[in-house]
């Protein structure tokens, strides 16, 4: 997929756009393979990015899947309900009024279903998921995926203190080109 049918189907704004770029990122799947999956992240991320997903690729973290949210209509909970890892989503925050940093193409989040968004109210995002430290795929404070970005910088969204957000990752300071 280019990057321009990555960003069909969504009002972006120029600036943002043309902040973007796609990449191919190796992963492992929950099945054994070896796969290539693409992310649209920030261009002064790309390089970044595709380090962390080929550490997580030789250390054989298993990711369900890797597609471009334009594939699931620009709907995170399509996505997340699909268990997709995903980077770029124009949106706002779950609750709030506020653009994503997912917006900017600062943020990555990895498999859903095992790494739920919970928010203030309780609720689990998606639905039918839930955080089991001992199930393939999942993000843990003291495992390898957590290792990875934060050796990078990022900050990790399962240590945030008014929501927990297992699956998310992102890098501040992406706000703008």
């Amino acid at each position: 997929m280019t990057l321009a049918e990555a960003l069909k189907g969504k009002e972006i704004p120029k600036k943002i756009k043309d902040s973007l770029e796609i990449i191919d990122v190796p992963y492992f799947s929950f099945g054994g393979e070896n796969c290539i999956g693409q992310l649209v992240t920030h261009k002064n991320l790309t390089d970044e990015t595709k380090d962390i997903f080929k550490k997580l690729f030789i250390a054989k973290f298993p990711i369900a899947k890797i597609i471009p949210i334009c594939e699931y209509d620009w709907s995170d909970d399509k996505s997340m309900k699909d268990n997709n890892t995903s980077a770029f989503n124009y949106r706002k925050i779950y609750g709030t009024e506020r653009l994503s940093s997912h917006s900017y193409g600062s943020a990555i989040d990895i498999n859903p279903i095992q790494n739920p968004y919970i928010a203030k109210d309780g609720s689990i995002h998606p639905a039918l998921s839930s955080y089991d430290h001992t199930t393939a795929g999942t993000i843990t404070s003291d495992g390898i995926v957590v290792k990875i970005f934060k050796e990078a910088g990022w900050h990790w969204g399962g240590e945030w203190q008014t929501v927990k957000d297992y699956q998310h990752f992102e890098k501040s300071g992406f706000t703008s080109s």
